[in-house]
């Protein structure tokens, strides 16, 4: 079901700086700060050859990653996502297999355009796993 790693995703208290950091101490290309207020955060993504390392900020005390990085002001992984071919066939097949999608259940619209959804960690080895449809 599950295709290639598309990113992993490091929550932090400024995007701006985390990106400057990546440029500046390990030469990386870095896009643009993108908002994705249905999301509640605001990105950046760091260009590797084989994938992308999204940072990313949370949008005000409502996002749903403030507390998290509330824990961890250093910042910290957040989630990895994979690609799937047919985001509705997956969630379903995850739901029918007893897994948690978060929110409604509902595919979110990503940052590059494409459908999302999160499963719960504690059913996927304790990990926070976006699917984003191919």
């Amino acid at each position: 079901m599950i295709g290639r790693l598309d990113h992993v995703a490091i929550a932090v208290t400024d995007v701006e700086s985390a990106a400057a950091t990546y440029r500046d101490l390990l030469g990386a290309r870095v896009s643009e700060p993108k908002a994705l207020f249905e999301q509640g955060v605001r990105v950046v993504f760091v260009e590797l050859d084989n994938t992308r390392i999204e940072l990313m900020e949370p949008l005000g005390d409502a996002s749903p990653i403030a507390a998290f990085v509330e824990r961890k002001p250093d910042g910290g992984l957040h989630h990895v996502c994979y690609e799937v071919d047919d985001i509705i066939a997956a969630r379903d097949h995850l739901l029918g297999a007893g897994a948690r999608i978060l929110g409604d259940g509902q595919p979110l619209m990503g940052a590059h355009g494409k459908r999302v959804l999160f499963v719960h960690p504690k059913d996927l080895c304790g990990t926070l796993v976006e699917l984003q449809e191919a």
